[in-house]
């Protein structure tokens, strides 16, 4: 990983939607629709109004250091050693959030077109590239963000358009047959994922340039707003299109694909739709994987963190190989202990860091008045 040059504001913001949109428009809508029936969308409203909070706390902290990156926010505050103490259990939630991501990738594939192919097979070779992307560092996968979003994005807007004939908007009713608790429990479980995880981006702030710090806010909040759009179209046609059966097939939008034939054409398209879509499996792996470095480098201060890239590389393929051996438990635990372990590991540490900075800043600018 060579010395890093500064990112723009928008090559950061479209990571972020990478990053956002990547894996949970793929996995959201079954479960979300599970929980929550034909409210799902609702969910995702409130999710979302959560999320913005969460994005307006992480750019309001930067807004105070730009320069700074998460790790020595903590420690121009809280010092050296409280610091480490805080962010250590963030570092070692993030080591499961990459391998949770491979390890959705190798179900999915498992699932759907590799289903002979071994999984330790799939998630080695996405550790190959996901080590690689992380050598090359930050620069290059903004670069390439650029070329896989409109791919990814043009997949998804396809999709939606080619399976519109099939669309049955009576599936959409009733909205709240059981109440509002159902949609709650699924607000609850689409917070941890992925609106949660996006404090993570608190590490990498810093690498945007210096004069574009003012137009950052702008794209991030665009880029959750069109995360949250992507998110509830997905959830809508999924319901639309499977009516009862979308809250028991997974992977919907890899279903709906399925299910297009137009003009005895375009048929059988879903093997490619899929790859397209692994694409943001890739993107968010490497992210986390390039945030988990900068991290420990910062935390350790290691002089080179190129030297950590693959053995960082290594743990996460054994906890994905070794962490969980059956689906269900892996639901399980997405469902009912992610979003709690994302507010304790990620969210509690940084606004701790960030009322501390607020208390100093006010005090410091009451001193100079």
């Amino acid at each position: 990983m060579k010395q890093q040059e500064p990112i723009s504001s928008i090559q950061l913001s479209m990571l972020f939607l990478f990053f956002m949109t990547g894996s949970s428009v793929v996995i959201v809508p079954a479960p979300l629709t599970n929980i929550a029936g034909n409210g799902a969308w609702l969910s995702l409203l409130i999710a979302s109004a959560m999320g913005m909070l969460l994005l307006t706390a992480i750019l309001y902290l930067n807004r105070l250091a730009p320069e700074l990156s998460l790790v020595e926010q903590g420690r121009s505050v809280l010092g050296k050693g409280l610091t480490f103490l805080v962010l250590i259990p963030f570092a070692c939630v993030l080591l499961w959030n990459i391998s949770g991501v491979v390890i959705e990738i190798g179900i999915f594939f498992k699932n759907t077109m590799m289903k002979e192919t071994p999984t330790y097979a799939v998630s080695t070779l996405f550790f190959i590239m996901i080590g690689l992307t992380a050598m090359a560092g930050i620069e290059v996968i903004a670069r390439m963000a650029a070329v896989f979003m409109f791919l990814m994005f043009g997949c998804i807007v396809l999709i939606l358009i080619l399976v519109s004939s099939l669309y049955h908007p009576q599936y959409l009713l009733p909205i709240m047959p059981d109440g509002i608790g159902p949609i709650l429990n699924a607000s609850y479980v689409v917070y941890g994922f992925p609106f949660s995880e996006m404090v993570v981006f608190s590490v990498i702030l810093s690498y945007v340039r210096k004069d574009e710090n003012s137009q950052l806010r702008k794209h991030m909040y665009v880029a959750l707003v069109i995360n949250s759009l992507t998110l509830i179209a997905s959830v809508i046609s999924s319901i639309m299109v499977l009516g009862p059966l979308s809250g028991d097939l997974k992977y919907s939008l890899y279903q709906l694909a399925r299910l297009i034939s137009f003009q005895e054409v375009i048929e059988r398209i879903e093997s490619v739709i899929g790859i397209t879509l692994i694409v943001g499996f890739y993107f968010k792996a490497s992210i986390l994987l390039i945030i988990l470095i900068k991290m420990l480098k910062e935390l350790l201060g290691l002089k080179n963190e190129r030297l950590v890239v693959f053995p960082v590389a290594f743990i996460c393929l054994m906890l994905s190989l070794t962490t969980y051996t059956k689906e269900s438990q892996l639901d399980e635990f997405v469902k009912v202990t992610w979003p709690l372990l994302n507010s304790l590991a990620y969210t509690l540490p940084v606004l701790l860091i960030l009322v501390v900075t607020v208390i100093r800043y006010h005090s410091n600018r009451s001193k100079e008045q």
